[in-house]
């Protein structure tokens, strides 16, 4: 799928399988953490207007030179629900679990917002060769980062091989014109965590736009849309964490304006095989955890979704062939480095680096 795909067109895009669907429920906290992060507050930010707590993390909107209207808690509340009914795997009466348990080859009808999320995500997928891939689960499950202990060894060859063939963004077709969705197989189960955070803000910002706002940050889960200006007419401010799963601080300031910004971490779930560190972050197209040593990948981007799911693709790809794809696809993007004896490098593209502040 690309971003030149003309409507009508039946487009490959994503799935898992049925022995998983118990496992939906922590899956999704797992998959969530495949593009979690924390943004620290920088100096001198403003507290939020309104905040909450909606999708399973918080949401909070900052604005700038407006004070809220009496009822536009409710709505942006409204909004993230309508996000929620329509994508979670908690939810038994979703449009994507009922997809999920449609076990058959038949076109499923889905709504306007659930086709544009799987069509971001299979954009993602086939430009990034692949490391998106919201099908992934099953491996991730299989690596000990799903329900139950940890796993005592790594899983086997055989256990490796049997489990990839459940595995593959393709697995699932888009046809745009009929609005539907359906499967090469039967028992294909889907997830959209990677993507659906970030078009819940991008719904978001919508929302307050079309109220008239021309100046805000919206933050859902650590995703966030800047637009406009701060109150004092400055760029919004946002800090990006050190990854570091022992404590909070924040390791860069970057300033956006009329943009957004999302973050992918490998650091806050994993454990260790004998000196080997295997973290939750499973590069589909191997079938094993990543090893490059990438800790943490942040994504500017005119909207959320597409920096959502950029962050998770480059975090799978790493520093070196993630840079090598962000250069070629025009993305300003912060890679964070784990060197081997300790400690943390950066390394950002000429785009990214124009929003960095040397003075935090």
């Amino acid at each position: 799928m690309s971003s030149s795909t003309t409507s009508g067109a039946r487009t490959p895009a994503l799935a898992t399988n049925r022995r998983a669907r118990w496992l939906l429920p922590l899956l999704l906290v797992v998959l969530v953490a495949l593009t979690w992060h924390r943004l620290v507050r920088p100096p001198g930010q403003d507290e939020p207007a309104l905040s909450g707590r909606a999708l399973g993390t918080t949401w909070s909107v900052r604005l700038g030179r407006a004070e809220p209207d009496d009822d536009l808690r409710a709505a942006i509340e409204a909004c993230l629900d309508e996000v929620d009914r329509a994508m979670s795997t908690y939810r038994e009466d979703s449009e994507l679990s009922r997809f999920n348990r449609h076990a058959s080859r038949e076109p499923f009808a889905v709504s306007a917002p659930v086709l544009e999320v799987f069509r971001v995500a299979g954009e993602v997928s086939e430009r990034s060769g692949g490391a998106l891939d919201v099908t992934v689960g099953p491996l991730v499950a299989l690596w000990g980062f799903g329900a139950g202990a940890r796993i005592p060894a790594p899983p086997t060859r055989e256990q490796l091989e049997e489990t990839r063939e459940r595995v593959g963004w393709q697995r699932v077709v888009l046809d745009e014109a009929a609005g539907t969705l359906s499967k090469t197989h039967p028992e294909v189960v889907c997830d959209l965590s990677a993507v659906a955070k970030g078009h819940a803000v991008d719904r978001v910002a919508a929302l307050l736009a079309g109220r008239g706002a021309r100046d805000f940050l919206v933050d859902v889960g650590g995703e966030l849309r800047a637009r406009g200006s701060r109150p004092d007419g400055g760029p919004w401010r946002v800090g990006i964490e050190t990854p570091d799963a022992t404590g909070r601080r924040v390791l860069e300031i970057v300033e956006l304006r009329d943009e957004s910004l999302a973050t992918s971490g490998d650091y806050r779930n994993f454990w260790d095989d004998d000196g080997v560190r295997r973290s939750h972050l499973i590069d589909p197209r191997t079938g094993v955890p990543i090893e490059h040593g990438t800790a943490s990948v942040s994504v500017i981007h005119a909207d959320v979704a597409h920096a959502d799911a950029w962050a998770t693709a480059l975090g799978v790809l790493g520093h070196v062939e993630g840079r090598e794809v962000a250069e070629r696809e025009g993305l300003a993007v912060h890679f964070v480095v784990r060197e081997a004896g300790g400690g943390f490098t950066t390394r950002a593209t000429d785009r990214f680096a124009a929003h960095v502040r040397s003075d935090p």
